[in-house]
């Protein structure tokens, strides 16, 4: 490896010294020109253009081990302005480069380079720098060089909302012009973080909080297990035997359940640095992890019902119980461990629905909440026991109602495993698990349900039962009740206790992407790009921006982003919990034009519209790619729901909310940006167009 280093650099030397003498001819086959594009009122285009002599070839930017130096661009900082991405190029050949003996890509004729930046400063300001490249024909290259750039740039113009608000009209209205807006131009002017109030951050915590009851919730159950119950009173009763002391006895169940809970937050902080949070917030929308959850919680619910056990290598086991045998804190330590091995036949189904369902949720530090609320209570009843030794006698006997646990939660399993690959049918369109259907096979897991809690189905661990315990039965009332409760859903009624779980009710029987549709107004005229058939709860919306905004204009109404997905839990709560209201129902079909942009579409782009993120430096390929690009963009986030409120020019009209299913707040959320509207068009306050 070393030896073929040498022979690269000594062939890259004699190229460079070859280019040495060739470029006593004074060779400049490269033309450098600058120049700047106003994008909106505070972001800027910096256009670098070079113009290649023709048979020399300029090389991109892309770093080679072995190859040519590649074309970079050194900014100086300043406080007028900061870098918004990083410097795009156009499209570059890629081909085998005879000089380097490797396949390289470079520009011919003429290269474009473009680095977006946002002004601070409202003062006009220069951008100054060094761009380096490197040059090569079919015979020979030129030594790397280095020239100075500098660009003139207007500084920011003051046409935001916050000081709009209480601009009063500088023209008489007889002499008002109207801004015409170019079409299909970036839209939506670039946010702060703060700009989105603290409600986003509010999401977080309760985030948070709801994904470590859920973790809670899994542990206690998971103490209901067979293989986790039985241990709670020998493991007690160890401990309080063998230490000398009452308080000794008490530590030692403490440290116990202290090192469960480092054991599992340990996993989930493993679980949250492999995966990482790209990853886990591509997890919802992703058709192949959706279907692979899918096969995941099937093979869960098959091993609760009792045809396998899902066991961990028995070799693992061995070397943990030894370690236990040692005194101290390190033995006691892996007591804990080796409970956390034997025990994954029946903590391991529920462990891997919690990481699941946390990860889904698109937060990154959600499988570390989830272990954290699961180990907790996985722990507490060693410490509490340890401390009330006496409570042990009101534990009941373990038996056969602890396998009925198992298969109880192996058929909420399977009914998981359809929401999965119901997203992933939702995602690609497929049209298969449809509302009607998701329905259907639910309302038949939890009639199997109630029939096994009365005793009419039995399992191969399960015992017999003699009669129905006074539990089962209200269990089994429970469950029935839930089952006629499912039934309406079938013919549309909305379900709002499970609101998020099945599809949308537009996604139901016949239904198709490019289909006509079945629910439009007789009397209403048709519009290019809506569809009520295809939108939530019959609404008239559009799922393209362009034609959404050139509507809006034309009837002079606000606009409402729905920044949505079509597996996100959230926004389909959103919908069938808030929009439901007919208040909030009547605001959006008649205040406002709403364009719903699902960020997880698959539908692929045209070839000529795909192109590279400047924010993320992803390739946009998807319509879903797009939107989302356009809300990471502008609005520097990447959840759904995010709600966003826009004049006919584009800007805000107040601070866009996230997911919060407080209804008044909505309404209020939707009233504040009507009046907004109301006041601007009744002032005449004009905001000059970005794209103008």
């Amino acid at each position: 490896m070393r030896r073929r280093y040498l022979i690269n650099l000594f062939v890259f030397i004699s190229i460079l010294f070859t280019a040495k003498f060739a470029s006593a001819q004074m060779y400049a086959p490269v033309k450098w020109d600058f120049s700047v594009k106003n994008i909106n009122e505070s972001e800027r285009e910096l256009i670098f253009t070079a113009t290649i002599n023709h048979g020399w070839h300029l090389y991109s930017q892309q770093e080679y081990e072995d190859g040519p130096i590649p074309t970079s661009f050194h900014i100086e900082k300043s406080p007028s302005f900061k870098l918004n991405g990083k410097v795009l190029e156009g499209k570059s050949i890629n081909e085998f480069d005879s000089n380097f003996g490797i396949e390289l890509k470079y520009f011919k004729n003429k290269a474009v380079f473009t680095q977006k930046i946002k002004a601070i400063s409202t003062e006009k300001f220069k951008i100054s720098g060094v761009l380096e490249f490197m040059v090569c024909d079919n015979e020979k290259c030129l030594p790397p060089e280095e020239i100075e750039f500098s660009f003139a740039v207007d500084g920011f113009t003051l046409a935001n909302n916050s000081e709009v608000a209480d601009v009063e009209p500088q023209v008489k209205v007889d002499t008002i012009q109207v801004v015409e807006i170019e079409q299909g131009k970036d839209p939506l002017p670039t946010i702060k973080n703060s700009d989105l109030g603290t409600q986003p951050n509010t999401l977080g915590a309760k985030s948070f909080w709801g994904i470590f009851i859920a973790g809670f919730l899994g542990g206690f159950l998971a103490l209901l297990t067979p293989c986790v119950f039985p241990m709670i009173p020998l493991t007690v009763s160890f401990f309080t035997k063998k230490s000398k002391t009452r308080m000794q006895g008490i530590g030692n169940a403490l440290i116990y359940g202290a090192s469960i809970i480092v054991i599992y937050v340990a996993l989930g902080f493993i679980i949250t640095k492999i995966l990482g949070p790209d990853a886990m917030n591509s997890f919802a929308s992703n058709v192949w992890m959706n279907l692979l959850f899918f096969v995941i919680f099937i093979v869960f619910a098959i091993s609760f019902l009792g045809a396998f056990e899902i066991t961990l290598p028995a070799s693992w086991i061995n070397k943990a119980d030894s370690a236990s045998d040692r005194g101290g804190f390190i033995g006691i330590f892996f007591m804990a461990f080796t409970l956390s091995l034997v025990s994954f036949s029946c903590t391991g189904p529920i462990i891997g629905t919690l990481l699941v369902e946390a990860s889904v949720g698109g937060n990154n530090l959600g499988p570390l909440v989830g272990m954290a609320g699961f180990s907790t209570a996985l722990a507490l009843p060693f410490g509490l026991f340890a401390a009330f030794p006496g409570w042990l006698n009101s534990l009941p006997k373990s038996g056969g109602w602890l396998n009925s646990v198992k298969v109880v939660l192996g058929l909420l399993e399977l009914a998981l495993a359809i929401k999965f690959l119901s997203n992933a049918d939702m995602v690609s369109h497929w049209g298969i698990i449809t509302r009607e259907v998701f329905i259907a096979l639910w309302i038949i897991i939890f009639i199997v349900l109630g029939f096994y809690l009365l005793g009419k189905i039995k399992f191969s661990h399960d015992s017999d039962i003699k009669h129905v315990s006074i539990p089962r039965l209200f269990l089994s009332i429970l469950t029935f009740s839930f089952v006629v409760y499912l039934i309406p859903g079938m013919w549309g009624a909305p379900l709002k206790i499970i609101s998020g779980f099945p599809p949308p009710s537009f996604y139901s029987e016949g239904w198709n992407i490019n289909g006509s549709s079945s629910s439009q107004d007789e009397n209403q005229a048709i519009v290019e790009g809506i569809d009520k058939s295809k939108c939530p709860l019959n609404l008239p919306c559009f799922k393209d921006y362009d034609l959404a905004l050139a509507y809006a204009q034309s009837q002079g109404k606000p606009l409402m982003v729905d920044f949505t997905g079509w597996s996100c839990v959230n926004c389909r709560k959103m919908e069938e919990q808030v929009w439901v209201d007919p208040r909030v129902l009547t605001r959006l079909k008649n205040d406002y034009v709403l364009v719903s942009l699902y960020v997880d579409d698959k539908t692929k782009l045209p070839q000529e519209e795909i192109y590279i993120s400047p924010v993320t430096g992803k390739k946009i390929k998807t319509i879903g790619n797009k939107w989302s690009d356009l809300q990471t963009t502008r609005f520097k986030t990447n959840s759904q729901p995010l709600y966003v409120l826009l004049d006919n020019n584009e800007q805000l009209l107040n601070e866009p909310t996230a997911y919060d299913t407080d209804i008044e707040k909505y309404i209020a959320f939707l009233d504040s940006g009507k009046a907004e509207f109301t006041r601007r068009k009744e002032k005449k306050v004009l905001i000059k167009s970005p794209l103008s």
